[in-house]
């Protein structure tokens, strides 16, 4: 019982330094992200290049189809991308 009453009041007291920290610089309170950006971008960098890839095989492939699903990704992503420029920066 003892234990439990002194990790409450320690997370407590935690609790209160993270919060104090927190609004002297706020930053400190911001998400952290996982994946450097420059990674990400060179990530979605290489599978965007290997997917207009394989839409233009597609396209020589499967003829028509292949031209209507390539016009659907392209505008599709055009629509991804216009989206996210409009949304508020975070």
């Amino acid at each position: 019982m003892v234990s439990n009453v002194s990790a409450r009041d320690t997370r407590r007291e935690f609790d209160q330094i993270v919060g104090r920290l927190a609004a002297e610089d706020p930053s400190l309170a911001r998400p952290v992200r996982m994946i450097p950006r420059r990674v990400m971008v060179t990530v979605l960098a290489i599978v965007g290049a290997l997917v207009w890839g394989g839409l233009s095989v597609l396209m020589v492939v499967w003829g028509a189809a292949g031209v209507l699903l390539t016009c659907v990704a392209v505008a599709v992503a055009a629509g991804v991308g216009i989206l996210r420029s409009r949304r508020p920066a975070e």
